[in-house]
Formats: C-alpha cells, structure tokens, sequence
C-alpha cells in the first residue's frame, strides 16, 4: 500500500531519510521545511517552505499519512516542542489522515527497567520527559476523536546525518584517535540507524489500515555497550580499539553550568540515559510488519563515520 505524505522537518535527519524512503516505496511525498531550507530538502518531492501552522494544515489537505518529525534544537526544546507537536495534530486531524510520530524514551525516566516494550509504564523524572508524555497524551486524545495515530519508540540515532550524540560527542575527537563516551562502558545503551528507522515507518505506514486508532511500537535497533561501540568505531577505522583513546563525559562541568546555559540544562537532565541499561523490544512490530528492518552493527557505524568523512 502506497498513498501520500506530508513530511513535517523534511530537510531534518530523521525527516529527510524518511521522505526519500517513502518516495523511494512509491509515495507522493510533500515536504514541509523552513524558509530557505528548500536545498536540503529531498530532491523529486513537493516542496512547501513555511512556518506558518495555517499553511501546514492546508498542505496537509488529501494526505493519507503526516509524518511529524519537526524537532527545535535542546536550546528551544522547552518552548517549542508542544506548539510543533500541536501543528501536527492539526493538520493530520484537519486532513484525516494518520499521524505517524518518532517517540523516544524521555518518558520513562531514570527509574525505566532494562527492557521497554509497549506496556512499560511511562514515569518521566525530567521536564523533557514530562513534554514527551504530554505529546503522546494530546495525540491519543486526538484519536479518541477519530484520528489514527502511530507512535514508533526508537533510541538515540546514528547514520544520515549529524546533530546527535554519536556525531556531535562521541565521534568528534576521532581525527585525533579519540572517543568520548557519555557513560560507563559496560552499559548497554538503545541505538537507532537511521536508515533502518526510516524504513520500518514506510512498512508501519502501509500497514496503518490494519492498526487501531491509537497503536505505539518499540523499534529494536542496536542495544549494545559502550564498549561495542567503541570496538565497531575502531574496526571501520581499521584500529584496534585499544589504540582510541577512550574519554569520559565531563557531566559535573556541565551539571555546574545548567543553572546558566540552556544547554548544559537540556544536556544534564537525561544523563541517566547513558548510566541505565535499557534496551527496546521489537515484537509486536515484526508481528505487524514482519522482519524489521535491521543493518548489522558494524555495517551501520562504518556507513555511519563514511558519512561524516571518518573512514573511506
């Protein structure tokens, strides 16, 4: 099942890989970015460039599914999160058509166990994770009205792109043989390649007839230790890791600096992501979709780093 879509931060990493996976599937695909960011929007798509929630809804008008994937920088998380997540709302209602949305796990807090699947109850210990439950609350809200909904949960991403931990932190310092790691290396943590993501929402939405009205799904993606993750960065470099010289996250500057900067704020507020093992399960989305979509490990972080120009 094809049909037609409105991407929501089509020029954004997330938003960008989707859009061309679902031209790519045969989808008429519209995305909507800022002004002046039609250049980095997904070539062979409508593009609509706007900040304007009116004409969001509007474009939203005949679309069978609208991809919410618009995400303010930390600095405007606060702020701008809910009024996004509003718009989406909007304009899927307006159209009538599914919304299909990237959760992540803000919502279940520090005290989250170490394996999440759709029955988890949420328990946000952070303002981040109380936003996140909210989302999700005024989208389920939404479809008790009649509009179908489609959560897909998913860990920190990796692979199309920069603007995540994985570019912006650990690979950073990789032209000097450095890694910086933001938790204990024992720890496993929830990873998701992007381009794996991207592709299991064109299955999940061709597959929307068959949901209910209101259906969230754990994407499975990498659950591995730092340690495996330095080993795979290592290995696409063609090193041993011991020769990375592996650095620990200075948290307490930044927890020393929250009361300051809006950042190091955003920043402290979910360092227990990196201190809590968790993994997500997959089960009810291979259920729904059959084999999910999953590059090996080491495959994903060697792409990963040819992208950002590490390894050839």
């Amino acid at each position: 099942m094809t049909g037609r879509i409105l991407v929501l931060g089509a020029a954004g990493r997330l938003g960008y890989a989707a859009a061309e996976a679902f031209r790519s599937a045969g989808w008429k695909v519209t995305s909507l970015v800022r002004p002046g960011a039609a250049q980095r929007a997904p070539r062979n798509t409508k593009i609509v460039e706007t900040i304007d929630r009116r004409v969001a809804v509007e474009a939203a008008r005949g679309m069978d599914v609208v991809l919410h994937t618009l995400n303010p920088a930390y600095k405007n998380w606060r702020r701008m999160a809910l009024p996004h997540a509003y718009a989406a709302i909007e304009a899927a209602e307006t159209a009538g058509a599914t919304l299909l949305f990237p959760g992540n796990l803000y919502n279940y807090g520090a005290g989250m166990p170490s394996v999440i699947d759709e029955q988890t109850p949420m328990a946000p210990t952070t303002r981040k994770g109380d936003i996140r439950m909210e989302i999700e609350q005024r989208m389920q809200e939404a479809s008790d009205r009649g509009m179908r909904t489609i959560i897909l949960r998913a860990g920190d991403f990796y692979g199309s792109g920069r603007g995540a931990w994985f570019d912006l932190v650990i690979a950073k310092q990789l032209a000097r043989n450095e890694v910086t790691y933001p938790g204990p290396l024992d720890v496993v943590h929830e990873w998701a390649y992007v381009p794996d993501l991207a592709a299991a929402m064109v299955r999940l939405a061709a597959a929307r007839e068959r949901l209910g009205v209101f259906e969230t799904f754990g994407f499975p993606g990498h659950a591995v230790t730092g340690r495996a993750l330095v080993d795979a960065i290592a290995k696409a470099m063609g090193r041993d890791s011991r020769d990375l010289k592996v650095r620990n996250m200075q948290w307490w500057m930044i927890k020393a600096l929250s009361p300051l900067f809006a950042l190091p704020r955003e920043l402290s507020e979910i360092a227990y992501l990196w201190k809590v093992p968790h993994r997500i399960a997959g089960d009810k989305l291979k259920a729904t979709i059959g084999d999910v979509p999953h590059t090996p490990f080491e495959t994903a972080v060697k792409r990963a780093l040819r992208e950002l120009g590490v390894v050839g």
